[in-house]
């Protein structure tokens, strides 16, 4: 009994030992200032270099949703950093200057040198184990998490989640390292299925290893719980928030980040 006693206690002392850190992190990039946030253990880099999440915001920019995500995944031991793809860590709640945000540097080389910005900010703090890296991006930033990997960026994973999709390339194929999981809405007619299934043919083409998971019923952002705020603020349709989807998504991504964290693609 006094053995078991012990033990509890030990337990108990480990847990309050434990402290999630939180760091806003400054970086720069062209001329131009980001502000990433950065969340961890403290207790589990004790052990030695952890597995890294680059977290890539919606069009809002880097907002609450973005950072809690973050906090979620160093919940689950990974050293998080939310990047900042605006600048300044701009953020705004009107469609019409997160469509302009986004746009000036959707799909083109500024978005893939912006994200290996983020990465490098991650990477230069020199806690994250360099060979278990994944990018998670939702909406905007689930493309901006492909394209981090069609440039070559040394990523074990790519999770997009209600993402904007972009077709890969035999050079985009060459260049990348990881696996993609695309978690899609059934619902979402913001993406066309013209779209998904150019995009999925792409992949299939070029033979990048990908899996594919559709929730029945579930709109753009589905996994934001501010999604029908957003939408109705912004006058958006297409858009909102399924809880069941979004607690779906959030279990599969953790299953295949410890997928590929253990077991890398040759």
């Amino acid at each position: 009994m006094k053995k078991i006693l012990l033990s509890l206690a030990l337990l108990v002392a480990t847990t309050l030992s434990a402290e999630i850190i939180h760091k806003t992190i400054p970086y720069e990039h062209d001329g131009v200032k980001f502000l990433g946030y950065l969340v961890y253990d403290d207790e589990k880099i004790k052990d030695g270099p952890r597995p890294g999440v680059v977290v890539v915001h919606e069009w809002w920019g880097r907002d609450d949703f973005a950072d809690k995500q973050t906090h979620k995944f160093a919940l689950e031991g990974y050293i998080a950093f939310a990047v900042d793809m605006y600048g300044e860590g701009k953020t705004t709640r009107d469609a019409k200057e997160a469509r302009e945000l986004s746009g000036k540097i959707y799909g083109g080389d500024l978005m893939e040198r912006r994200a290996r910005a983020g990465l490098d900010a991650l990477l230069a703090i020199g806690m994250v184990d360099t060979k278990k890296i994944a990018a998670v991006g939702y909406c905007f930033g689930g493309a901006v998490a492909q394209v981090l990997a069609y440039g070559g960026a040394p990523l074990t994973g790519v999770v997009s989640v209600h993402g904007g999709l972009i077709p890969a390339t035999a050079e985009d194929a060459k260049l990348n390292h990881a696996s993609f999981l695309i978690c899609h809405g059934g619902a979402d007619t913001l993406i066309p299925k013209e779209e998904l299934d150019l995009f999925v043919r792409s992949l299939e083409d070029h033979a990048i290893d990908y899996q594919l998971i559709v929730y029945q019923g579930a709109k753009h952002a589905f996994s934001n719980p501010a999604a029908d705020e957003f939408a109705t603020a912004a006058k958006l349709t297409g858009v909102g928030y399924q809880r069941r989807a979004a607690e779906r998504s959030w279990r599969h991504t953790n299953q295949f980040l410890k997928e590929v964290f253990k077991l890398r693609r040759p």
